[in-house]
């Protein structure tokens, strides 16, 4: 059997450019396989990449394989699976990464099973250890509450990583690296699925998964109009976007498409303001990796205290328009 080397990572593509996830991916291989002393490769497939192979390159990349085919238009497990599978077989990689992403929920399972190895998912730290030289893999367990570290012995070593935990080096143009055109005999009887149709919703504003600050309301909020007031005053003002616990998204107060929570978006902004929200488990496994979180709660005793950096006791009607205020007046000077 040949020798397991190298890092491989199973990258997205969105608009015919990188992925953000593909970005941190790349950074976080890049780590682990100078820490090997082994290459980090990069595997990009779909109907027409285009420079996004060359990008992948600038973000530390020493190997990309391109794999252009009609049938990788759509992710589609069957068609994607031949290519990973043959690949992966092929090269032999000591760990492979992918995105905590709808593809990589479901693609990862599937690739380790067909592997033979096992599967760590929703990690948000990454490293090898310096004796064994194992990947060493840490991710949040009982609703964040706790981390655990996990380490597999068999090969490959597969994990996916959540957004926002790993951060993207900078892109370096003059960086050397390899594009493969790499050819795959897609076998279209063997995809059982095909995707009829695909309707994308309609986004306003910055993506909760790329802002750098995201104000979110609770339950405590009491129906739709803060939402679209004196939460986006503050987002707006801060280049932010606004989220919503469970609650506003069950009651329609806003799209489901805000919810935060363990079944809703994972999180992991610069600055997190929880306003109006009580703090439960589901909803703070979704914003526990935010660099701070700031708590506004007229609840002395509301659980999310206990997550935030900082927290104010009081109406959110009073303190938020308050804290926009003074915040105006700062940036203004």
């Amino acid at each position: 059997m040949a020798e397991h080397k190298g890092i491989l990572v199973c990258g997205e593509l969105a608009n015919g450019k990188l992925a953000s996830i593909t970005t941190e991916l790349l950074g976080c291989g890049r780590g682990l396989a100078d820490d090997l002393k082994q290459e980090l490769s990069c595997l990009l497939t779909g109907d027409a990449i285009g420079g996004a192979a060359e990008e992948a390159v600038t973000y530390g990349a020493d190997r990309v394989y391109k794999v252009e085919h009609a049938s990788l238009k759509e992710y589609e497990p069957d068609s994607y699976m031949q290519v990973a599978e043959k690949l992966v077989n092929e090269i032999s990689p000591r760990a492979v990464l992918m995105g905590q992403t709808f593809m990589g929920r479901d693609f990862a399972p599937r690739l380790a099973f067909r592997m033979g190895s096992s599967l760590s998912t929703d990690c948000i730290d990454l490293s090898i250890d310096s004796e064994t030289k194992m990947l060493v893999q840490t991710k949040p367990v009982y609703g964040s509450n706790a981390q655990a570290v996990f380490s597999s012995e068999t090969y490959p070593q597969m994990v996916t990583v959540r957004s926002k935990a790993m951060s993207p080096i900078e892109p370096d143009s003059s960086r050397k690296g390899e594009v493969i055109p790499y050819e795959v005999d897609i076998d279209i009887s063997k995809v059982r699925t095909k995707t009829l149709d695909t309707v994308k919703e309609e986004a306003v504003g910055m993506k909760l998964e790329d802002a750098p600050v995201i104000v979110c309301g609770g339950r405590g909020l009491g129906g739709a109009e803060p939402f679209h007031t004196t939460l986006k005053e503050l987002a707006d003002l801060l280049h932010g976007a606004v989220g919503a616990s469970r609650p506003p998204a069950d009651n329609g107060w806003v799209p489901e498409s805000l919810h935060i929570g363990l079944t809703g978006k994972i999180v992991a902004p610069d600055l997190y303001f929880a306003i109006a929200v009580s703090g439960a488990s589901q909803h703070t496994a979704g914003c526990s990796s935010s660099k701070h979180i700031i708590a506004i709660n007229k609840d002395p005793e509301a659980n999310i205290f206990r997550e935030a950096e900082f927290g104010v006791v009081g109406k959110y009607e009073e303190v938020v328009p308050a804290l926009t205020n003074k915040l105006k007046d700062l940036l203004a000077k």
